[in-house]
């Protein structure tokens, strides 16, 4: 697979977990079934006779909403797996986005801490949310998806290698 455009050379992603796709679809599935109770609440009021509402707003927010939860829930597995990160000696690379893509580079000794989340339904699947906080408030370094393993592996190795950085300073 031909390395992308925004991609250090020489690098290869570890992938977070494919289990992290069926989170992110059941996610979304109620999101979405909350956002289509919502919207379909005048129509239900429009055909009670409550209220009117004009047949092609109707139709047409209908259409538009059900095109853009078809392309949403098609796309989750390519931005699942577009998401990856990289350790390397002196810092750790964070790859997401498929339209827009970023990656960030943390450096080991900027890191003050790594915290690890997961909810209910990522607990279930056995994953976590690993979020690497530095002095910086706009680093948005964050690694959902991986195994409960790795994540606690990548909590206990990170701040390591941080600390023996600032020891060589």
């Amino acid at each position: 697979m031909p390395a992308e455009p925004i991609d250090p050379a020489g690098v290869t992603w570890t992938r977070v977990d494919e289990r992290y796709i069926t989170v992110r679809l059941l996610t979304a599935a109620v999101g979405w079934a909350i956002t289509l109770l919502i919207v379909l609440t005048p129509v239900v009021l429009d055909l009670l006779g409550v209220i009117s509402v004009p047949t092609w707003l109707e139709v047409t927010v209908l259409a538009v909403l059900v095109v853009w939860m078809v392309a949403d829930l098609l796309l989750i597995p390519r931005r699942v797996r577009a998401i990856g990160y990289h350790e390397r000696d002196d810092d750790l690379l964070i790859r997401r986005g498929l339209l827009f893509q970023r990656v960030v580079a943390v450096p080991y000794g900027r890191l003050q801490y790594v915290d690890i989340e997961s909810g209910p339904i990522m607990r279930h699947f056995q994953l976590c949310t690993v979020e690497l906080k530095t002095a910086s408030a706009g680093t948005d370094a964050t690694i959902p998806g991986p195994h409960r393993d790795e994540g606690a592996r990548l909590r206990e190795e990170l701040p390591a290698r941080g600390q023996a950085r600032l020891a060589g300073l």
